[in-house]
């Protein structure tokens, strides 16, 4: 999301339109420097705007949140206080198999309380609208806009020329057990020696999992197929390097790491959930497979190393075309001019 603040500010800009950042902590690499960035440190965004409301003499036309919880009381008194339209991005995945009864019931609850005071509801894909509607009630429907995320396209080398008989593989991810990468590693287990001879998989990421995955290879005998790389911040610069990204993932909403490895000329072979099906079609552009199935994923990777299967198609330019950051700014700009 960097680039899209950074975008989006300076076309306020332009506008002579001055935006106030309410971030969790203060940033400095790229352009943060030229936002007016009002740090949160240890207190939550919310009550940080609402005693920044309390103590300056601020008038708000405008209110974006993105990452925060929706229909919270938060809304009413952001909506009192300033009698701005509020737009609210929601960028959550939701479980694989749904929210727990309990919670279901809360968030209609809380969508029938405080969904009034917001004027505009933003999912990053169709899927995450149909999840709106779901979590808060059809009321909403009215106020709900799909704006696709976008991404940069200039930053990212692109394959020229994709290796069809030995194919390349990453997995660029946070390392935690919702992404699947533990269901990749059992399919690896289950190829033929034959097949996963010259496999290497290097994985992109860190996080809680990590730990639990490094021994899962070893228990399952793997650990030749797989290269731990740790993050990296030059995964744009790396993409180009393979022919395939690895996104075995249970929760997505809209995945900017798809849109990169796309951009890249790299197809992708991930999972039907969240927003994945509106950017990866089947056998076009990647290949899908029903999330947690470790067999229907062996399958994928036998036919791409093998050769009975494998993408021609220039997997770039359906990001020029739909998923851009331009296009992502120009629909947010929309909202406020």
């Amino acid at each position: 999301m960097d680039y899209f603040y950074w975008m989006f500010d300076a076309h306020c800009k332009e506008r002579n339109m001055e935006v106030d950042w309410f971030f969790p902590n203060t940033e400095n690499h790229g352009d943060y420097g030229k936002l007016n960035i009002i740090s949160a440190e240890d207190e939550s965004i919310e009550s940080l705007f609402l005693k920044y409301l309390q103590e300056n003499d601020v008038a708000y036309s405008h209110i974006i949140t993105h990452f925060l919880e929706i229909c919270t009381p938060f809304y009413k008194e952001a909506k009192q206080n300033t009698g701005a339209k509020i737009i609210a991005v929601d960028h959550n995945p939701r479980p694989l198999n749904g929210y727990p009864i309990k919670k279901k019931i809360l968030k209609r609850i809380k969508g029938l309380l405080y969904s009034k005071y917001m004027d505009v509801f933003v999912g990053v894909s169709r899927y995450t609208i149909n999840e709106l509607k779901r979590d808060f009630g059809k009321q909403i429907s009215p106020k709900c806009q799909v704006i696709y995320n976008g991404i940069p396209l200039e930053t990212i080398k692109v394959r020229e020329k994709r290796n069809m008989e030995s194919p390349k593989f990453l997995v660029a991810s946070h390392l935690r057990e919702s992404k699947g990468i533990q269901d990749l590693i059992a399919s690896v287990a289950k190829l033929s020696e034959k097949v996963k001879e010259n496999l290497i998989i290097d994985v992109y990421g860190e996080g809680p999992f990590e730990s639990r995955l490094l021994q899962q290879v070893k228990e399952l005998n793997v650990l030749e197929n797989f290269n731990f790389k740790g993050s990296s911040s030059q995964l744009h610069e790396l993409f180009h390097n393979y022919d395939y990204l690895l996104h075995p993932t249970y929760m997505e909403c809209f995945s900017l790491t798809l849109l990169e490895s796309l951009a890249a000329n790299v197809p992708v072979v991930t999972t039907a959930v969240g927003g994945n099906t509106e950017v990866i079609s089947n056998e076009k552009n990647g290949y899908i497979f029903p999330a947690k199935n470790v067999e229907a994923l062996k399958y994928v990777l036998t036919d791409l190393l093998t050769g009975k299967k494998s993408i021609q198609t220039n997997t770039r330019h359906l990001v020029e075309n739909n998923f851009t950051l331009d296009l992502m700014v120009g629909e947010y700009l929309k909202l406020v001019l």
